[in-house]
C-alpha cells in the first residue's frame, strides 16, 4: 500500500509528495522537507485548533493544553508509525545505519511535511479532512488525557520515597535552524548524568529523560 492509499489523497504534484519524504541526510536532492516541515506545523496547529474550537466546549487553557498534546513529537511520531512513514523517507546512509527511520524526530518531521504537501497540492477543507482521519484516534486519547504522559511528574513522586534525592534537567545542547530545533537535555540526579532525552521543545526533552530514566529503573506500560 503506498502513502498516498494510507492517507486517502492523491498527490497532482508528486514532485511535493517526494519533497516531503526527503530527509536532509538524503545526498543528491538540493532540496529537503524542513521548508515544509515548517508548513505543516502552521496547518496542523490551525487544523486542531479549529477542531477543538468548534467540536469542544472547552476553556482556553484546556485547549491549549489538549492541542499541545496532539502536535507534539511524540504524538506525530506515533501517527507517522502507524502510517509506517518511515518507509517512505529517504534517508543518508549514515543516517539509515543509525536508525533514522525509526527516529522520533524523523517521523514528526516527515508528518508535519506530509502535511505540509497536502496543503500545498490541495486546500484547507482537503487537509482538515487527512489531518482529522490519520489523527483520529490521537485526538480521543488526548481528550480523555491518554496520549501523553506526565513522566516528570511520575518520576518526581517514584523518588520521593527518599527526600534527599535531587533532579534536575539541564539543557545540553540543541541543533537545527531557529523554527525547527531539537534539544538535547540530560536529566542529573543526585549529581549524576543518568539519562538524556531529546525533544522539539525543552519541556519535550526533558519529558523524554524522565520517561527514559523510569524505563531503566522500572516497567512503563
Amino acid at each position: 500500500m503506498t502513502i498516498e492509499e494510507k492517507i486517502d489523497y492523491r498527490f497532482k504534484k508528486k514532485d511535493l509528495l517526494k519533497v516531503a519524504l526527503t530527509h536532509s541526510s538524503h545526498s543528491g536532492n538540493s532540496t529537503n522537507n524542513e521548508r515544509l516541515e515548517f508548513l505543516g506545523d502552521a496547518v496542523l496547529e490551525l487544523i486542531i485548533s479549529e477542531y477543538l474550537f468548534l467540536a469542544h466546549k472547552l476553556s482556553e487553557g484546556k485547549m491549549t493544553k489538549i492541542r499541545s498534546n496532539i502536535v507534539c513529537a511524540e504524538s506525530l511520531s506515533k501517527a507517522a508509525y502507524e502510517l509506517q512513514l518511515g518507509d517512505y523517507i529517504f534517508l543518508g546512509k549514515g543516517e539509515i545505519v543509525t536508525g533514522g527511520r525509526q527516529r522520533k524526530s524523523n517521523l514528526a518531521n516527515a508528518f508535519e511535511a506530509l502535511i505540509g504537501a497536502v496543503f500545498l497540492d490541495s486546500n484547507f477543507e482537503t487537509t482538515r479532512k487527512v489531518v482529522l482521519k490519520v489523527l483520529e484516534s490521537n485526538i480521543q486519547l488526548a481528550l480523555s488525557g491518554a496520549l501523553v504522559k506526565d513522566y516528570k511528574t511520575e518520576l518526581q513522586e517514584y523518588i520521593q520515597k527518599n527526600n534527599d534525592n535531587v533532579i534536575e534537567y539541564v539543557l545540553d545542547r540543541s541543533e537545527g535552524p531557529e523554527h525547527n530545533k531539537t534539544f538535547y537535555i540530560k536529566l542529573i540526579f543526585n549529581g549524576d548524568c543518568v539519562s538524556h532525552g531529546i525533544g522539539k521543545s525543552k519541556k519535550e526533552g526533558e519529558q523524554d529523560a524522565a520517561k527514559n530514566y523510569l524505563l531503566k529503573t522500572r516497567k512503563l506500560n
